[in-house]
C-alpha cells in the first residue's frame, strides 16, 4: 500500500503543481478499535483520515486541521483531525438503526478548519451536494474558496486507508501561462489512471514511478502519521468548569463523583468532591 503510517509529500520540478500520497494501517486500525462502526461507516471514515492526512500537510505552524461532515443520513458526523505532528484522531455518528441501503451521508455541509496554536481560526464550508463523494466535495472547496486547482483520490477498504493529492499552487516565476496548463493537465490525467487497489496496496515509489515516470519528481523527507488523542485531565477539569459549581455540587451529592469520558479514545477521567472544589477555587484565584 501506500506506505502504511506515513505521509510523502513531493514536486513536480519547474513547475507550481505539488502532491501528496497518504496510506494509513496502525492509526487507523486504532481509531477502529475503539468504536464498534458499521462497514461502510468504517470505509467512510478511513477516507476521511486520509483525507485529513493529506490536508494538514498545508500547515506551515503549529496547529491543527479538522474536517467535519454533519448530514442527515446513515452517518450524521463525521470527524477527523490531523495536526502538524501528524497525530491523528476521528470519530463518526451513525443512526441507531443504521441501514446501508439508504443513503450514507445525505444533504449538509462539510466543515474545514484550521486551527494553530498561534494565531486566529480559519474555517471554510462546503455543500456535500457539491459533490458526488468526499474527494469531489474537497475538490469543490479547494475551487471556489481558495482558488486553488486540486485533485484528490481516496480509498478505504476497512484495513487500509490511502489518499492521493495533487494541487496547482498560485504564482510561477519559471514558466508561462500555457507551460503550466499543460503540466497541469498531464499529470492530472496520469494520476486519474490509478486503481484503488493501486493505491492501496503499492507503495509510494511504485505508485509515483508508475504515474509520472517521465515526469521530474522531487521528494521530500517522509512524515510518520500516528493515533493520538488530544484528551487529558486538564482539558476535562476545564469542561467540568462549564457545568457551573451548583449543578457540579449536585452531581457530587448524587453520585459521589464525576466522570468524563473522551468520545474518541474512550478514556475516562473522574473527580471527587475534593477535586471538584479545587477546580472552580482555581478558576476564582486566577479571575481575582
Amino acid at each position: 500500500m501506500s506506505n502504511p503510517d506515513q505521509s510523502q509529500r513531493f514536486l513536480f520540478d519547474n513547475s507550481p503543481v505539488r502532491g501528496e500520497l497518504v496510506g494509513l494501517h496502525k492509526a487507523y486500525q486504532e481509531v477502529l478499535s475503539k468504536h464498534n462502526y458499521p462497514e461502510p461507516a468504517q470505509q467512510l471514515l478511513g477516507q476521511f483520515m486520509a483525507a485529513a492526512a493529506l490536508l494538514s500537510s498545508r500547515l506551515k505552524l503549529d496547529g491543527s486541521l479538522i474536517l467535519q461532515v454533519s448530514g442527515n443520513g446513515q452517518v450524521r458526523v463525521l470527524m477527523a483531525e490531523c495536526n502538524a505532528a501528524g497525530e491523528l484522531r476521528a470519530i463518526a455518528q451513525y443512526n441507531d438503526d443504521f441501514n446501508d441501503q439508504g443513503k450514507i451521508l445525505g444533504s449538509g455541509q462539510l466543515t474545514i478548519t484550521f486551527d494553530p496554536v498561534k494565531g486566529n481560526r480559519y474555517q471554510g464550508i462546503v455543500s456535500l451536494n457539491d459533490g458526488e463523494n468526499l474527494a469531489d466535495v474537497l475538490q469543490q472547496y479547494f475551487t471556489q474558496s481558495e482558488q486553488l486547482d486540486t485533485r484528490i483520490w481516496l480509498a478505504c477498504d476497512g484495513q487500509n486507508a490511502s489518499g492521493l493529492l495533487l494541487q496547482r499552487l498560485p504564482g510561477n516565476q519559471h514558466h508561462d501561462r500555457d507551460e503550466d496548463d499543460d503540466i497541469w493537465n498531464r499529470v492530472t490525467h496520469l494520476a486519474g489512471t490509478i486503481k484503488t487497489d493501486e493505491l492501496l496496496n503499492l507503495n509510494n515509489d511504485v505508485i509515483l514511478h508508475r504515474l509520472f515516470h517521465e515526469e521530474q519528481v522531487r521528494l521530500f523527507e517522509s512524515e510518520d502519521l500516528c493515533f493520538k488523542c488530544g484528551c487529558s485531565r486538564e482539558r476535562s477539569a476545564r469542561a467540568l468548569l462549564h457545568l457551573g459549581l451548583d449543578e457540579a455540587r449536585e452531581l457530587i451529592e448524587t453520585l459521589g463523583h464525576i466522570d468524563t469520558d473522551c468520545q474518541f479514545c474512550h478514556q475516562r477521567y473522574s473527580f471527587n468532591a475534593d477535586q471538584v472544589e479545587a477546580i472552580f477555587q482555581e478558576q476564582r484565584n486566577s479571575l481575582n
